[in-house]
């Protein structure tokens, strides 16, 4: 049974809980990775083509001989091309290799772009992603900043919940050695590659995760901290507990969301 210390809005330490079941479960990576995708992919916009592209032409092909605008014997490529006046026979259209003609193979509306998951291999994804945020070396591996912490997860009381303002929850991380975390999650840069244009400029890091009970007052102060996602413990995925597949998200508690958390992973 692993044990954690529970800290008040001062950030100090009050006393010590014993951490429900689920934290001590095995971590499934492989589970984790293919939650997280399943969950990415239920996000993604079908895509396709407008029916009639390089389709909205005069261009047509004329294989029969002694006909007016017959291709045969001319020393050309036999494709539908545009007819203009006076036996004109103009550029090749239509065709998927013409220019302005149609894809040979465009990309379908009704393709199935969504990865399904099994429902208890979901909630055991979930348990698993959990488990990882008890683990100090996979959150360290991940990359968070956890020099000045002893112990994961972090575990505050409900009075916390209540809080309005979000230089008080700030000030509440720092106290708990998050300072060099909350620097990090700060700094953003420029993507590299054609996103740049495509409205993603900008890459932000995954910082902080804030697990509450309920839709308290703190749900909506922390949110507008750079880095830091804000959830209820009936909200928690493997995709939010593990971005990108990688486990081990650094993870704040409040008591309630542990209580939550018991109850529904028994």
């Amino acid at each position: 049974m692993i044990k954690a210390k529970v800290f008040d809005v001062d950030g100090k330490s009050v006393k010590e809980i014993k951490l429900p079941e689920v934290f001590s479960e095995q971590v499934r990576s492989d589970l984790i990775k293919r939650a997280s995708l399943a969950i990415q992919s239920a996000g993604y916009q079908a895509k396709g083509v407008f029916p009639l592209a390089g389709l909205q032409t005069s261009a047509v092909y004329v294989g029969r001989r002694r006909k007016y605008h017959q291709m045969i014997n001319r020393g050309i490529s036999r494709l539908p091309r545009i007819i203009g006046p006076k036996g004109y026979i103009g550029e090749v259209r239509r065709v998927p290799h013409s220019k302005g003609g149609h894809r040979a193979h465009p990309p379908k509306v009704e393709k199935k772009i969504e990865e399904r998951i099994n429902k208890k291999e979901k909630k055991k994804a979930t348990a698993s992603a959990i488990a990882a945020t008890a683990n100090l070396d996979l959150v360290a591996k991940r990359g968070h900043m956890v020099k000045n912490i002893n112990s994961v997860p972090i575990i505050l009381t409900d009075k916390t919940e209540e809080i309005t303002k979000s230089k008080q929850i700030v000030d509440l991380l720092i106290k708990l050695g998050l300072k060099e975390e909350l620097e990090r999650t700060s700094e953003k840069k420029i993507r590299a590659g054609r996103g740049k244009m495509r409205g993603r400029k900008y890459k932000k890091k995954k910082g902080v995760l804030i697990v509450t009970g309920k839709n308290a007052a703190l749900y909506k102060s922390a949110r507008n901290i750079p880095g830091t996602d804000v959830c209820t413990a009936k909200e928690l995925n493997a995709d939010l507990l593990a971005p990108g597949g990688v486990p081990g998200r650094l993870t704040v508690y409040t008591e309630s969301a542990i209580n939550e958390i018991s109850k529904r992973f028994g």
